[in-house]
């Protein structure tokens, strides 16, 4: 395989090695003052959205709250 091939074919891992590595972290949604989602995010990427609600959304809630 040319040095051309090899540097192609590792291309697509070094992207996914960069997106690994970027940090996860949480933006509240909030409409007329209170919280109606927790977006969770990478970079710029969505990745899914959490309920506040749910158990997880407390628990982010509560380390916000805490830090604050």
């Amino acid at each position: 395989m040319s040095e051309e091939a090899v540097k192609a074919a590792e291309a697509p891992e070094e992207a996914a090695t960069e997106a690994a590595t970027e940090d996860i972290h949480y933006q509240a949604v909030e409409k007329e003052g209170s919280v109606t989602a927790i977006w969770e995010m990478q970079g710029q990427k969505h990745i899914r959205t959490i309920d506040p609600r749910s158990s997880e959304g407390k628990q982010i809630l509560a380390l916000f709250e805490t830090a604050a």
